[in-house]
């Protein structure tokens, strides 16, 4: 038997319809080379590292700021010309005065956050210049040669060490994920490759069953006048021929889309004739249900999402929890500062400056919002773990029906096959036996739709086993062919690319 032979037969009676077609764009792909193309050049695989590079470079921007942040903060001119009350001490009142002055200031601050108590240690100097212009001219610097201080909330809420945990997390799902959406690109390819081979199938087979219905119709019309066949056979045989066409043409039009589909995913250009090596018998490949659990449960980006998910909740009630009872925060620094008329005296003998701060805010009455803050953080935590638990046993029990499937899906093939082997032998014994008499059209009807279906039930069964395999790999991201992580490969290729 030929199977691989009937989905790449010209399609030349097809093709001379469309119109604009070009001799040049045509291509043989292999179900292999069609997701190789698609993780290549496909919109959706293009789309999955972009998401993939969002979460990078986020966790670049978390790196970052782990890392000391130096600012240059300048005012390089300010200058007023205005009306200003002010207080006149001699007569006790308030007077309107003109003013007209110039300002400006620069400044450079080195911060840096201390993640085990989610403070900020600063240093930081300073330099100011003003000019008043009028009747009282003077001109002042003043001078901060440097100043160290550190600055912490008192609540107990510490964001730096939730985000210690929840970034990292973030970063391997988004590495993990993108694995995934490439492992679901394959699976859509999948899709799209076997659409159009069972759309060139049908094709095919109408275009057969155009040539047989005028064959065994010229055929009907040689036996009618020998009243080998009634007139109600002779119909039934014509109306089969004219069904055929009509068959045909439908099956040219959903060709057509098919291919086009196919062609538009993998980024081909529209008018491309793109011609299926049908995979043959794949390798006898029994996989683990229980290994394949292992492996989802490490490198399936879902789970990783649920743990960020849950992180999130529980640092959300832990703000709510310690910020219900008073917020607080201290500020404390040391340094030297001077005030001169020029300035070199302005960084000359400097006075010693001290700083220390505490603020406290404490709710006496809130009508309890902030309490009700809390406990529909509290609830949004045991829902996300509630949640979290459920998708985590959707997913598992996803794993285990689909490899179930995969493992007879090989069985499925080979019994597909044989069924197709009897079926075109039956159809052409009893195709030859109606053309000598010995078969009546009933008999040739049923063995022809028994030929068809085999076909259609052949191709079904490959689809179904390669939709089953690749689904595994998106599930549990690990190659079953080489026996390692997916992400070995595909992870290594991208981040060489993106550190570099």
């Amino acid at each position: 038997m030929k199977r691989a032979m009937f989905i790449i037969l010209p399609l030349t009676g097809l093709l001379a319809l469309w119109p604009g077609r070009r001799a040049d764009a045509q291509v043989v792909l292999s179900l292999e080379q069609t997701i190789h193309l698609a993780a290549d050049s496909s919109l959706e695989a293009f789309r999955s590292r972009n998401v993939y590079l969002a979460g990078y470079w986020q966790f670049r921007t978390y790196r970052a700021g782990r890392l000391p942040r130096l600012t240059l903060n300048l005012t390089p001119a300010q200058y007023y010309r205005d009306i200003t009350r002010r207080y006149d001490s001699n007569e006790d009142i308030d007077v309107y005065r003109r003013q007209q002055s110039f300002y400006s200031y620069g400044g450079l601050e080195v911060r840096q956050n201390f993640d085990p108590l989610g403070g900020s240690f600063f240093l930081n100097s300073d330099l100011g210049y003003m000019r008043n212009f009028g009747d009282n001219t003077y001109t002042q610097f003043t001078s901060v040669p440097i100043r160290i201080g550190y600055v912490q909330d008192l609540i107990g809420y510490n964001p730096f060490r939730w985000e210690r945990r929840i970034e990292p997390l973030k970063y391997e799902k988004a590495r993990k994920e993108l694995v995934y959406n490439l492992e679901q690109v394959s699976e859509q390819a999948t899709t799209a490759f076997f659409d159009l081979a069972l759309a060139q199938a049908e094709y095919d087979m109408a275009l057969d069953n155009v040539a047989s219905t005028d064959t065994l119709y010229r055929t009907g019309e040689q036996r009618h006048k020998i009243a080998s066949i009634t007139q109600a056979d002779l119909l039934t045989l014509r109306l089969d021929a004219v069904n055929a066409r009509n068959t045909l043409q439908n099956a040219g039009i959903a060709l057509k889309r098919s291919m086009f589909a196919l062609a538009s995913y993998l980024n081909f250009d529209k008018n491309t004739d793109i011609r299926l090596r049908l995979p043959g018998r794949p390798v006898n490949r029994i996989i683990d249900a229980d290994k394949a659990l292992a492996y989802a449960r490490e490198n399936n980006p879902t789970f990783l999402d649920l743990q960020r998910q849950i992180l999130e909740a529980q640092q959300q009630a832990d703000k709510t929890q310690k910020e219900a009872r008073f917020n607080a925060s201290a500020t404390a620094s040391i340094g030297f500062n001077q005030v001169a008329a020029s300035l070199s005296n302005a960084y000359r003998n400097p006075l010693q400056q001290d700083v220390i701060s505490l603020s406290v805010s404490i709710p006496l009455v809130d009508w309890g919002i902030r309490k009700g803050k809390y406990n529909i953080a509290r609830n949004t935590l045991n829902v996300t773990q509630i949640s979290a638990r459920q998708q985590e046993v959707a997913i598992e029990e996803d794993i285990i029906m689909t490899v179930g499937d995969f493992n007879i899906r090989l069985q499925l093939i080979i019994s597909a096959e044989e069924a197709l082997d009897l079926a075109q032998m039956a159809y052409a014994e009893t195709k030859q036996r109606f053309m000598i008499g010995k078969a009546d059209i009933n008999s040739l009807t049923l063995s022809l739709n028994r030929r068809q279906e085999a076909e259609r039930n052949y191709i079904s069964a490959l689809r179904n086993y390669w939709l089953s395999y690749y689904k595994i790999r998106k599930l549990t991201l690990f190659d079953f062919e080489m026996n390692v992580p997916l992400s070995h490969s595909i992870l290594h290729h991208n981040e060489a690319e993106q550190w570099e």
